[in-house]
């Protein structure tokens, strides 16, 4: 069972679309879109969830919105990118990734289509369960060839996001989460690299590699670890697939112990991927993978769901204290 929500909570979740929340991936679609006519929309009746109402309100004649049939969408897409156009379809993480994975593979990868699969909604964070919740998304599209695979961690990231996925010409899955409050000012729009990760901290003593949702947990438990003598680096690996190993073997040998923390099954995802560079390389380190593990979760806050499942600040900083010491 979930933990009952708070009547501050209860109201806070009622309220969210009416608080001026940042669009952050909308704006960047409909500025790509502006300088680029061959791009369209497609949605699966989840405009305004995943901030395609904008594209919608802007480029009408762009816009399709194909009901709740996902895996028709991703066949339509795949003909519109036959025929010249770029298009993006939307729907939440879970539908747009399990319901039309054959479409998915034979559709836009296997012709190397530059079909563009956003899905929102990514991992545990989401108050409708099991149902709704992608925790083995990303070991999915992993696994298709062709595909790069986005997850940025934030909407200083977003129009970085959707400049990469132009740039690959074949399929790309972006993995996207919306902002649940305001932010506490002005957005930094920032870059990002066809497979490169960014380094968001520098420390000797281990290394966390992240994504998503978990950047921000890493970044706050690499502080706390910090004020106990742990000095760690923190790595957002946004670009999941093609994947930085330079960055992940540097990082092994300079720190010596590596942590991965990730919204996702510890099962073919990021731990996964980091793990597979380093048997690769015959690098043994202190090595431990944070995130689901193994099961099924349940609906719930956010903060509640990444404490319960070992996802947030605390269970990634015990990780890293764990490793860091194993060194010795």
């Amino acid at each position: 069972m979930s933990e009952p929500l708070t009547k501050l909570e209860a109201a806070d979740f009622i309220n969210r679309s009416f608080k001026p929340l940042p669009r952050s991936y909308g704006d960047a679609l409909v500025a790509a879109a502006r300088n680029d006519s061959r791009i369209v929309c497609l949605t699966a009746d989840l405009s305004s969830p995943t901030e395609t109402d904008l594209f919608r309100d802007t480029f009408p004649e762009r816009f399709h919105n194909v009901g709740i049939a996902e895996a028709n969408m991703i066949g339509i897409a795949g003909g519109m990118a036959r025929s010249g156009e770029i298009p993006f379809a939307h729907s939440f993480c879970a539908f747009i990734a399990k319901r039309c994975y054959d479409q998915i593979t034979m559709q836009a990868a296997y012709p190397n289509l530059p079909v563009k699969i956003v899905g929102f909604l990514p991992g545990v964070a989401t108050l409708l369960g099991v149902s709704h919740q992608a925790i083995e998304d990303v070991a999915l599209m992993r696994a298709v060839p062709n595909m790069m695979v986005l997850e940025p961690s934030g909407p200083e990231f977003h129009a970085a996001a959707v400049e990469l996925a132009l740039q690959h010409e074949g399929p790309v899955y972006l993995r996207m989460k919306r902002p649940e409050k305001p932010p506490g000012g002005a957005v930094q729009a920032r870059s990002l690299q066809i497979g490169r990760g960014v380094v968001r901290r520098e420390g000797a003593d281990a290394t966390i590699i992240t994504a998503g949702l978990c950047v921000a947990e890493s970044l706050i438990a690499a502080e706390a670890l910090a004020a106990e003598g742990i000095d760690v680096s923190v790595v957002d690996m946004a670009c999941i697939k093609p994947f930085d190993t330079k960055l992940v073997l540097e990082h092994a040998v300079a720190s010596g112990a590596i942590v991965t923390a990730e919204n996702h099954s510890i099962i073919g995802g990021l731990g996964s991927a980091v793990a597979e560079v380093l048997a690769d390389a015959s690098i043994g380190v202190p090595f431990k993978r944070v995130g689901v593990q193994d099961r099924f979760c349940e609906g719930g806050t956010t903060p509640y769901l990444m404490q319960k499942f070992g996802l947030d600040s605390a269970a990634i900083a015990d990780a890293t204290r764990e490793m860091a010491r194993r060194k010795h």
